[in-house]
């Protein structure tokens, strides 16, 4: 089904950039932020015995990739059905 109107068109592309803005956010503080920048400050947590700042370095970024695939997932199902363009 397509868009009925441009304006519709437009406001479904805005959510859409503005979904992905956040959870590029969110993955770019966990990986970046958590792995890099602040691995000194979260190494003296520990987690399930190993150094915080290195654990997300190691898996914990990939943990919340993953995370986020299936939130951007859901979120652009519900999106596509509330402007009709769900392919159900």
């Amino acid at each position: 089904m397509a868009f009925q109107s441009e304006e519709q068109k437009a406001a479904y592309w805005r959510r859409n950039m503005g979904l992905l803005g956040k959870l590029l956010t969110v993955w770019f503080v966990v990986s970046y932020g958590f792995g890099i920048l602040l691995v000194d400050v979260l190494n003296e947590i520990r987690f399930f015995g190993f150094q915080l700042g290195f654990w997300f370095a190691q898996q914990g970024a990939i943990y919340v990739f993953v995370i986020l695939i299936f939130i951007y997932v859901k979120k652009m199902n519900d999106l596509d059905k509330e402007f009709g363009v769900d392919e159900e």
